[in-house]
């Protein structure tokens, strides 16, 4: 049998397909988010400021921890405060400071996603076995390393 894959041009081929699946997880994890009224980016700042256990955060920490980089981090957090999922505190002596936390109310609607969160994970990964998310891991990881 003639394998297809052997006429291709490798390299072509695996960023096409790692670009295909980013799309394909960026929409299955979006649509599933919805039901919360939340994008991707509003859900890794709020991640992110549930792991900072109440310290407060800055602008260019929650920027540094997205995922996409080119996130608007001051839209993302202000659409958030007006949700009352976080608070945002200027400080009165350098008006640049900013201290951003996550509130009761944004704990709880991430506690809330947790108990379906790990459906939603396992299920994405549901065709593949523990070695080979392990694989797939480090395969991603040494892309990105290089």
């Amino acid at each position: 049998k003639n394998d297809k894959k052997d006429e291709l041009n490798l390299p072509d081929y695996t960023i096409h397909n790692i670009l295909q699946t980013g799309n394909w997880m960026n929409e299955k994890f979006s649509d599933h988010l919805k039901q919360y009224a939340l994008s991707i980016q509003q859900y890794q700042v709020l991640r992110s400021l549930r792991d900072l256990k109440g310290k407060p955060a800055n602008l260019l920490e929650l920027q540094s921890e997205m995922v996409s980089k080119n996130s608007n981090t001051t839209r993302l957090v202000e659409k958030l405060r007006l949700k009352g999922l976080i608070s945002r505190i200027q400080s009165e002596e350098n008006r640049r400071k900013v201290e951003i936390r996550i509130t009761e109310t944004g704990l709880n609607l991430l506690a809330e996603i947790d108990t379906i969160q790990t459906n939603f994970e396992n299920d994405v990964v549901s065709n593949l076995s523990n070695n080979e998310i392990i694989a797939l891991n480090q395969l991603l990881e040494k892309i990105r390393n290089k």
